[in-house]
């Protein structure tokens, strides 16, 4: 498993928009690493911000 898969994975489990750090948390991925997975997310358009500062999965 890649990091955007295990960073989506931690997403759909929450079932909530989670911002960045609590990604980290729940991931134990470093906080770096989760931004760099966003930014990747963001541009493919897997994720989408429901609430300012807050991501979930595009499609659920």
């Amino acid at each position: 498993m890649d990091n955007k898969e295990i960073v989506l994975e931690a997403m759909k489990k929450a079932g909530v928009p989670l911002n960045a750090g609590k990604v980290a948390e729940l991931t134990g991925l470093d906080r770096k690493v989760v931004d760099k997975v966003f930014a990747e997310l963001k541009k493919a358009g897997l994720i989408v911000s429901p609430v300012r500062c807050k991501w979930e999965p595009a499609e659920k």
